[in-house]
């Protein structure tokens, strides 16, 4: 499963770490306070490879791949975002890692949102990049708005689209900017779609998200959550699948967030503007004082 050869960028190092079972894969670079980075579908650790080496000279920058995606094992279960949060603390653990800031980017922001909301005590900064907040209710208007969100039924369906048509299409079509992936950079995401165990995974990611996720969202499972981990919300203002009315909406779920967007970008901004996420990603990390780490 894991035979395909990893991209490589200079000063990062690959690890395969067993977390309860599961073998996960994670880049590491630089030195300093860790910097948790969390990729989306259908991308893995090599979403991040503009932003690795910038980050790294401020920070200890750790790219898990996600369950199923990337070099990291594809079981036959857990595709939710609770069950990456859990992955993810159980590789920090492993890793030593306590205390750390924290970017997901789509699935990865949905975990990175049920880890703030878990472990306020170890995640110090929160970045949300195109990334569907838990408060905001999927009703009618959010789950019709346009035909944005058709990929999560085409994906759910089966492997016949979720295995390539569908992640092709979403490589060429969710940026703004279309020089942003190039042909190899397509060629290195689409390429773990080879894999029969990783088509199945992304097609139990959106059916659990169709069957599970959204209709325990129209129950309300966050109504009474609260977001107290520092937060910035980052998105493309040209996002296709979000646009920016939805990045908003957390009411007094969030006592300490803010949102920003980035002119004339799509739904993947480390690829279509990565020295403007790394600067903003920086000086939202050094705005002021981070809390001490915990005991």
């Amino acid at each position: 499963m894991n035979g395909r050869p990893l991209p490589d960028l200079d000063d990062v190092e690959h690890r395969f770490v067993d977390v309860d079972g599961l073998r996960m894969h994670v880049a590491l670079a630089g030195r300093g306070e860790p910097l948790v980075l969390l990729h989306g579908w259908p991308q893995h650790w090599w979403q991040w490879r503009h932003l690795i080496g910038p980050l790294a000279e401020h920070h200890r920058v750790i790219c898990p791949d996600l369950r199923g995606l990337g070099w990291t094992a594809a079981p036959p279960d857990g595709y939710s975002p609770a069950a990456m949060a859990d992955d993810v603390i159980g590789l920090l653990d492993r890793l030593g890692v306590r205390a750390f800031a924290l970017i997901g980017h789509d699935w990865g922001g949905a975990a990175g949102y049920v880890l703030a909301l878990r472990y306020p005590g170890r995640v110090r900064r929160f970045i949300a990049i195109n990334t569907a907040n838990p408060f905001l209710r999927p009703t009618p208007r959010v789950l019709l708005n346009g035909t944005r969100l058709w990929h999560i039924i085409a994906n759910a369906a089966g492997p016949r689209l979720a295995g390539a048509t569908i992640p092709r299409w979403a490589l060429r079509h969710w940026p703004h900017r279309p020089t942003a992936l190039t042909p190899d950079d397509r060629a290195v995401f689409l390429a773990q779609f080879r894999e029969p165990a990783r088509v199945r995974a992304t097609v139990r990611y959106y059916r659990n998200l169709l069957l599970r996720e959204i209709p325990s969202l129209l129950a309300g499972r966050y109504r009474w959550a609260r977001l107290t981990v520092p937060t910035l919300v980052l998105s493309g203002d040209r996002d296709p699948l979000l646009p920016p009315d939805q990045m908003c909406g957390f009411g007094r779920h969030a006592t300490n967030l803010r949102v920003e967007f980035l002119k004339d970008v799509g739904h993947f901004p480390a690829a279509e503007a990565p020295t403007e996420v790394t600067h903003r990603a920086l000086k939202f990390l050094a705005a002021n004082p981070l809390p001490p780490a915990p005991a």
